[in-house]
């Protein structure tokens, strides 16, 4: 009888965290602005933890902007937004790691942030 309750018990303390381990990530929210992500000047570092979803934001500019990672971690895979000038783009980050984001219009002009993802 005990051990029954216990192995109940168990399975139901399992199931719990497998019903609230997506609700332990978090949501990180940056801006992209004409010509830079994050805030004006240098290039930004952004740290996030592995299972946070990033989210860029584009807010009624006229130039548009992309979203491209032009270095990620081994293993991870690199992503890239549409070009667009509003609306969002939203990544679930898994891979722990640095990640070099670039706008590829605007690299130049100094459009450029590393995320760091840590575990």
């Amino acid at each position: 009888m005990r051990k029954s309750f216990a192995v109940a018990l168990l399975a139901g303390l399992l199931g719990l965290l497998v019903v609230a381990a997506p609700a332990l990530s978090r949501h990180k929210s940056l801006e992209v602005d004409d010509n830079y992500f994050v805030e004006k000047g240098k290039p930004h570092t952004v740290t996030v933890h592995a299972g946070d979803t990033v989210e860029w934001e584009w807010e009624g500019m006229t130039n548009p902007h992309n979203v491209t990672v032009v270095k990620a971690p081994k293993g991870a895979k690199k992503f890239h937004s549409k070009t667009q000038t509003s609306g969002t783009f939203e990544k679930k980050l898994k891979k722990a790691g640095t990640y070099k984001i670039v706008c590829t219009i605007h690299a130049a002009e100094g459009m450029k942030m590393t995320l760091k993802v840590k575990k």
